[in-house]
């Protein structure tokens, strides 16, 4: 059996619009920091590359529309990252930052070997894009609990950004190692629980995983 990987490689982040201010002498030191979420869906499209994320559609193997490789082991390749769009805007003595999260699937640059295209297989690759989805989750709640101001709140955010993309690599990247890249049925069904429990709860795991994951270096392959 062929092992199964994945590819992260591609990070975004944009820098914040913020509507006009009022000059620094005026501004109220006391302001209040307002921070709204939303996850970009779109609906399945045949014609578009991009994929997001949606609890109420999982991968199919029709989404890997890339070229397989000839060399290395993979019997498939999930190319998935995440960003957001971010703006603000201020009203009296209160600052709205609302970010746009995407959570995406690249099909062109995703592929599987003609004789791969197990259910199995297809659920290690939908479990990589999940733990994608997981780490944003996780993103969203320390952001929640980080201390804003209207002076530094672009950099705290994309500061942020990248730490929470360092964590989605040790996550994959950890995957991967204990599950034997999908040769461990018994490692990936207690991730797909790990990470389903994740899911339903806000991006809290298992204290003994999450420990665990934070430890692990980012060593690419």
């Amino acid at each position: 059996m062929l092992s199964l990987s994945v590819i992260l490689c591609w990070a975004l982040f944009l820098p914040m619009e913020m509507e006009k201010q009022p000059s620094t002498a005026n501004r109220n030191s006391r302001t209040v920091v307002q921070l709204d979420f939303h996850f970009q869906e779109q609906p399945y499209s045949e014609n578009s590359d991009t994929l997001y994320y949606t609890p109420y559609r999982h991968l199919k193997w029709d989404d890997f529309q890339g070229t397989p490789s000839v060399n290395g082991p993979s019997a498939a390749v999930s190319y998935t990252s995440f960003a957001y769009e971010g703006s603000s805007r201020l009203y009296k003595d209160t600052l709205h930052i609302t970010l746009q999260l995407q959570v995406f699937f690249i099909k062109s640059a995703s592929w599987v070997r003609p004789d791969s295209k197990t259910a199995y297989g297809l659920a290690h690759e939908q479990l990589h894009f999940d733990i994608t989805r997981l780490v944003v989750e996780r993103f969203k709640q320390r952001l929640k609990q980080t201390a804003l101001n209207r002076d530094d709140y672009d950099s705290v955010i994309q500061y942020q950004y990248l730490e929470a993309f360092k964590e989605m690599n040790r996550f994959q990247y950890a995957f991967d190692r204990e599950t034997h890249s999908g040769m461990n049925a018994a490692a990936q069904e207690k991730w797909r629980e790990k990470v389903t429990m994740g899911l339903k709860n806000n991006g809290n795991l298992p204290e003994e995983l999450g420990n665990d994951i934070n430890r692990i270096p980012f060593i690419p392959h």
